[in-house]
């Protein structure tokens, strides 16, 4: 028996029809993706189907030994819990049989005569418990929580910002263990590394059904086993995942097109009989005159929901050098975002930046716009230099005005890539149809107000093209139509992002922030450069294992050029001679601390002293980074002024 099967289910907003007749199935243990256009329905068909709202038409039958979990692009969580107490309180499953299960305990010390029946039910309750979280879900909430870049288990919900009370709302899912989880957009708001991570949870260790309501290509490759598509209000589905997918619809779409043509020669019959005059119109011709206006309908309709987004833009190239930093530093109180930062932005580059939530990418994008100053430092821009900026608020965007008013205040033509358009025939473009362009902005989705602010933004005549996180919310049409913009953007383009397939796509080079806190540039995309670091990570690795003493760190570099390098003060030299044991001590250490926090016994304190520990574990790390960085500052120069 499925998971959950539906029927025909048919949902309306005013006159516009959502879903049409729509059936599907999903089993037990399937792990299934729904993707579509934005506003083509996909959100209202995942509510619909966990429960929350109900169908115009139609049913939706749902297994009742199984729990079904919504995870909301909003969710609603109780805002003074703290965040262990709201992911525990998603185990109330497991809670119930835990209860049920002592209690038969208490039952059958008093040797019930119908003993078997309830060791049998305890049986049974004892695997419900395994698979929600075992005789203590206290590690297996932390360790989630821990991969999802949540550390202060005990901040209040109230005090999270948006992407924190997400990532909370996403660990309730994951440690629930539901019979059925619809996920929709679960990657917004989690960096690569995180996503990584949750790809591999999905893929390996959720084993309930799976509805993904996504855009991340990596997900809908590795993870799905199958794609239901909503186009034209209608479910088609198709077997395998994204690659797979692909090759499924471009052979559908073919197919249409066939038929496609097929109907227009028979509408233009029809045009022709029509156009005979009255004397050809009986009574009897009704049904064809009928027929004839059907066609016409379906047709039209049918044109309209298969146009592709094509993004135009007015790009221009600058001269030689867009921007430059020079030995920018930055820092918010006692934590440093960036120090000593050289960087010099090229005409024709796209560089992707990558690096974790709250690293500082937002506030570097800010410096090269000149929106914030740096603690010290220079920022050169280049004489021709005009920079737009695609924020992640979609700030650019007034709520209160229609979609047209926010792209031309008055008239109605835009001056786009050279030459005047209607503005209806550039909206169009971005998937609006004429109907709609009066509707007000702040009654749109998510994914359609980044269609308008791309819209708007892509007027600018720009050299530099600054994206921060352009990906949430788009379907996968607009991200390919993004993706083929930006390679023929003239100018140079910055882009923040997590989306693993969009960097591969359109990134010359890679801008990571990583611990220390260290910015480091890789040419290529994404995968160069994950490469690149893990092999680096993996000689670390080896080098630390085998060869304890310093001086085989592979965190030595190459001196730069100096005028003169000043020889090591007594004081130095003797911080110098005390530095292995120093760094030998920091790395014990950390491993002890790495020990402990394997133990399952420390997990019996409902995670306080966890979290206390696994700060300790990274300011001790920090501390290692800071003495192997000054062992290899003083080193350096004993050794420079030894050959002198």
């Amino acid at each position: 028996m499925p998971a959950l099967t539906a029927d025909h289910l048919s949902k309306r907003f005013g006159a516009s029809e959502i879903l049409r007749d729509v059936s599907l199935a999903i089993q037990r243990n399937e792990k299934v993706a729904l993707v579509g256009i934005n506003g083509s329905g996909k959100s209202t068909l995942g509510r619909i189907l966990a429960g929350l709202d109900e169908a115009d038409e139609g049913t939706v039958a749902r297994r009742r030994d199984l729990d079904f979990v919504y995870l909301s692009q909003e969710p609603v969580l109780d805002p003074e819990r703290t965040v262990y107490d709201e992911v525990e309180s998603a185990l109330g499953r497991w809670r119930a049989a835990v209860t049920r299960y002592e209690a038969l305990s208490d039952l059958l010390q008093g040797h019930p005569a119908d003993a078997a029946k309830h060791i049998e039910e305890q049986t049974h309750l004892a695997g419900v418990i395994e698979r929600t979280g075992g005789w203590d879900p206290r590690h297996r909430i932390l360790t989630v929580l821990g991969h999802l870049g949540v550390r202060n288990v005990n901040q209040r919900v109230r005090e999270l910002s948006g992407g924190e009370r997400r990532r909370v709302a996403l660990a309730k899912v994951l440690v629930a263990q539901p019979g059925c989880a619809i996920l929709d957009e679960p990657t917004n708001h989690l960096d690569a590394d995180t996503i990584e991570w949750l790809e591999r949870h999905l893929r390996e260790e959720f084993t309930g059904a799976l509805l993904l309501i996504t855009h991340d290509r990596y997900l809908l490759d590795r993870v799905v086993t199958r794609i239901i598509e909503v186009d034209r209000g209608s479910a088609f589905s198709y077997d395998g995942n994204y690659t797979a997918w692909i090759e499924q619809k471009a052979e559908r779409l073919e197919h249409e097109a066939r038929t496609e043509s097929r109907r227009l020669n028979l509408l233009r019959r029809e045009q022709e009989w029509l156009s005979r005059g009255p004397a050809a119109r009986t009574t009897k011709q009704k049904a064809r005159i009928n027929r004839a206006g059907d066609l016409a309908e379906s047709v039209s309709r049918d044109h309209r929901s298969t146009r592709e987004v094509s993004l135009i833009s007015s790009g221009t190239k600058s001269g030689r050098r867009e921007v430059e930093l020079r030995n920018v530093s930055k820092r918010y109180g006692e934590k440093v975002l960036f120090a000593h930062l050289d960087l010099i932005l090229q005409p024709g580059e796209r560089v992707g930046i990558v690096g974790p939530n709250g690293a500082g990418k937002t506030t570097l994008i800010r410096i090269l716009l000149g929106e914030e100053a740096p603690d010290s430092g220079e920022v050169i821009r280049g004489q021709n230099s005009r920079a737009v900026y695609f924020d992640q608020s979609r700030a650019v965007l007034e709520d209160d005005e229609s979609i047209v008013r926010n792209i031309v205040k008055d008239g109605d033509k835009v001056f786009v890539a050279g030459r005047w358009m209607d503005v209806r025939s550039y909206l169009e473009k971005f998937l609006f149809d004429p109907s709609r362009i009066t509707q007000p902005v702040s009654a749109l989705s998510g994914g359609e107000r980044a269609r308008v602010a791309l819209a708007k933004v892509l007027l600018e005549e720009a050299t530099l093209l600054v994206l921060d996180e352009p990906t949430n919310d788009l379907d996968l049409a607009t991200l390919s139509a993004l993706e083929e913009m930006l390679c023929d953007w003239p100018g140079t383009a910055l882009i923040v992002s997590h989306d693993r397939w969009f960097l591969n796509r359109v990134a010359t080079g890679i801008l990571a922030f990583e611990p220390g806190p260290k910015v480091s540039y890789q040419p290529g995309d994404w995968d160069t450069w994950r490469s690149v670091r893990d092999q680096a990570a993996k000689r670390e690795q080896e080098q630390r294992l085998t060869s304890p003493a310093p001086a085989m760190s592979p965190r030595r570099i190459a001196p730069k050029e100096a005028p003169a390098v000043k020889a090591l003060t007594m004081a130095e030299t003797r911080e110098l001679e005390k530095l292995p044991d120093a760094i030998d001590a920091a790395e014990t250490a950390i491993r002890d601390g790495e020990t402990k926090l394997n133990d399952p016994m420390l997990y019996a304190d409902k995670g306080d002293a966890v979290a206390v520990l696994m700060a300790s574990v990274d300011a001790q790390r920090s501390q290692l980074d800071a003495l192997l960085a000054r062992w290899e500052d003083l080193e350096r120069r004993r050794e420079a002024t030894a050959k002198k």
